[in-house]
């Protein structure tokens, strides 16, 4: 099978097939990150615009390194200093930066749907780095190429994602993937951030940390989505980390082999102590590193990339 899709909007309408494509694009392109040369002509000519309409660190810089290894000319995008806070609609800002000639838009959006929205009209690629509490598929790519790349593989694996749900576009994605690559997910967290409507995707749901912990083969801790929610989801940050807080007791209970993960930003002391964060088991950096290649072979592949076969050192 190869990859015939010009954008990437989320994970769920990608079929397993297609999400292996990706990792094993992004296992070619890790390859050339660790050589003393890191770039590749995949898309010298090509114009990539960062279009971050909300905040972003990690995933803007991702995107943008990936771009340039991948010798494009990159734009970066930001609202607060755009025509957006004079009242230009986002399909006028998209418009006239597609009038640029821009190749590819990422999109990172607080409404839900912005990146399907814009992938209506433009000609360009549009590539989803976040929108709403609705998806983030390359979050979720990374997540499950670092899974692969630790463990082996996906299928079969106990998966526990641990922390605010309800409000998190991370979990979903992860969700879609992990299930689709044949996983086994269960969900845990304050009841009020883990509703039992999950559990139609095919997710297990406990509220007991001990229970969802013990016999995970990874634990992808979550942190609490403040700038989602409309009210307060539980009493207090102190009694979360206490409830449900990843600490050295809580990491005695597990497998010893379990992997750490965490997408970033990491609340030190509240999803998860420092000592946890820092220990052998914990693969979150990696995570940081595999995004770069994640996100190189979305690049290339949107831009009409078929598969790891494609790639040229």
């Amino acid at each position: 099978m190869t990859w015939n899709r010009k954008h990437l909007l989320d994970i769920q309408s990608l079929s397993a097939e297609e999400i292996f494509i990706v990792l094993d694009t992004a296992r070619g392109f890790k390859a050339v990150g660790e050589r003393a040369i890191k770039t590749v002509p995949a898309l010298r000519g090509k114009t990539v615009v960062n279009l971050f309409i909300e905040p972003s660190t990690r995933t803007r810089i991702s995107f943008e390194l990936a771009a340039q290894r991948l010798t494009a000319d990159v734009i970066n995008f930001t609202a607060e200093a755009s025509s957006l806070k004079k009242g230009e609609t986002l399909k006028d800002t998209a418009r006239n930066l597609e009038a640029l000639n821009a190749d590819i838009i990422i999109i990172r959006h607080s409404a839900t749907g912005a990146p399907h929205f814009l992938s209506r009209f433009l000609n360009a690629s549009v590539v989803n780095a976040g929108d709403g509490a609705h998806e983030h598929p390359t979050q979720a790519l990374l997540d499950v190429f670092t899974i692969r790349e630790k463990k082996g593989r996906i299928e079969g694996l106990n998966v526990t994602i641990l922390g605010d749900i309800l409000y998190s576009r991370v979990a979903r994605s992860n969700i879609w993937a992990l299930l689709k690559l044949g996983a086994k997910v269960t969900l845990c967290g304050p009841s009020t951030l883990v509703p039992r409507d999950f559990e139609r995707l095919g997710c297990r749901i406990t509220h007991d940390v001990r229970e969802a912990i013990e016999n995970a083969d990874i634990i992808n801790l979550l942190r609490i989505q403040h700038e989602r929610q409309r009210k307060t989801m539980f009493p207090s940050i102190g009694e979360y980390a206490s409830l449900f807080g990843l600490n050295r007791a809580r990491l005695a209970l597990t497998k010893p082999d379990v992997l750490i993960m965490h997408p970033g930003p990491i609340n030190r002391g509240v999803e998860i102590d420092s000592s946890v964060a820092d220990c052998s088991r914990s693969v979150i950096l990696e995570q940081v590193t595999n995004g770069l290649a994640v996100r190189m072979a979305v690049l290339f592949l949107v831009n009409g990339g078929k598969g790891p076969q494609e790639i040229r050192a």
